[in-house]
Formats: structure tokens, sequence, C-alpha cells
């Protein structure tokens, strides 16, 4: 198994949906790449952010089941913790266009990778390989690492 290559001390690594929900839920596969992640963010060696997309999306099956426990996990983690989220601004959209056009991502996938490229972010890690079309964002697929 590989792992994750950080950033450099001070930077910004931006989470997909699919790597917050390997950290909350503990996936089998994937908890153990997020780990150096979190610990790192933790010893504030780097910033964690994601979009307010994120919490739409990780919300939705922890809803439909009626998982309590999980809703307050993901509502904690990316409301009132250090993770940063970002906001869908404008320029976020605007860019998020700009992406479809040239890249054909789907919408969340485009907003995401905006939400990124506009906060400036050193590492984009997701498990969409799709997001490797987006040019100047250094892009980490966790699948390719197991």
């Amino acid at each position: 198994m590989g792992q994750i290559t950080l950033p450099a001390s001070g930077s910004s690594l931006y989470l997909d949906a699919a790597p917050v929900i390997y950290s909350v839920e503990r996936h089998a596969d994937y908890w153990a790449l997020m780990l150096p992640v979190w610990a790192a963010a933790k010893r504030g060696e780097c910033e964690i952010v994601t979009s307010e997309l994120t919490l739409l999306e990780t919300l939705v099956m922890p809803l439909k089941r009626n998982a309590a426990n999980l809703i307050a996990a993901y509502e904690t983690l990316l409301t009132a913790s250090d993770v940063r989220l970002l906001p869908v601004t404008p320029a976020v959209l605007r860019e998020a266009a700009r992406l479809r056009a040239t890249t054909n991502l789907k919408t969340p996938d485009a907003i995401h990778a905006a939400s990124a490229t506009v906060a400036s972010c050193a590492l984009f890690v997701t498990n969409d390989g799709a997001l490797r079309r987006v040019g100047g964002l250094n892009v980490t697929v966790l699948k390719d690492l197991i």
C-alpha cells in the first residue's frame, strides 16, 4: 500500500467527499491512507479544506438510513472541527462552469475542483480519476495507492 504525499508544511489540502466518508466511516480499504492526513492537520502541518457541497454529499446516506450517529459525526467534522468549509461562491461557480465546459466533469466534481482551485490548494485527494483532467490541480486518487 502506498501513501499520500502530503504537501509542503502550511499548505492547504482539499478533500473530496469520498475521503471524508472513508475517514468518518473508517472504510477498511482507505482509512489507513487517511490517518496520516488527519495527523498532519492535527499537528498544524497542513490545513484540510473542502466545499460546503461535501456536507450535502456526506449526509445523504445517513439521512436515508436514519443513522443519527453518522449524521452527528459528519456535522461535527465538517462544521465544528478544524476542517475549513469553503463556500460555493459565484467565483467557484464560474470556475466550475469553465471546468465543465473544458473537461466534461459532472457538476459536483466541477464544484469540488473549482473550490480547490479558487482556494489555491496544494493537493486534491479523491477517489475519482476523472479529476485528473483538471489542469493545474495536483490530484491524488486513493484507489491508485492500494
